[in-house]
């Protein structure tokens, strides 16, 4: 099987071993929470990995977490990357990937503030698997505050 470079790039996260399969010249990843193949772009490959960290070294039990949960704003539907339950099924933390080649910036923070004012999530979450930015939200004064890392997962 041909791995290619440009997808599979080293991410600044801890390595993970992953199950690949090629079909009709396309490379395919197992998700591990969706349980089947699943096309590996450059954004998958950083979504994997980052689910795999917060599986392994957050603790963050499998039960907890949506892939590409749907949401609606004004009238379009739009899905969550990644997104984490509270013990109560409330929507706690929302993680947006993009592709290691993708800058993160204002309109990033945006698209997921625009997620959030639907879900009203706890924390949120921004890679593009090199660089990480965590928020903690203040809903009573309405801001963000960055963090340095997550917290492990509280059971």
């Amino acid at each position: 099987m041909k791995i290619d470079s440009k997808v599979m790039i080293k991410l600044n996260l801890p390595s993970f071993s992953f199950k690949f399969k090629s079909m009709e010249n396309k490379l395919y990843i197992f998700d591990m929470l969706r349980k089947k193949y699943v096309v590996l772009t450059p954004e998958e490959w950083v979504r994997q990995n980052f689910i795999r960290y917060l599986i392994k070294n957050k603790k963050y039990p499998k039960s907890i977490i949506a892939i590409e949960k749907q949401l609606k704003i004004n009238n379009t539907t739009k899905r969550t990357d990644i997104l984490l339950f509270d013990k109560n099924g409330n929507p706690d933390i929302i993680v947006e990937c993009k592709a290691p080649s993708i800058k993160i910036n204002q309109e990033t923070f945006d698209q997921i503030a625009r997620y959030n004012l639907k879900l009203n999530a706890n924390f949120l979450i921004v890679t593009n698997g090199l660089q990480h930015f965590y928020c903690k939200i203040d809903h009573q004064l309405e801001k963000y505050h960055f963090l340095k890392d997550i917290p492990d997962y509280d059971k």
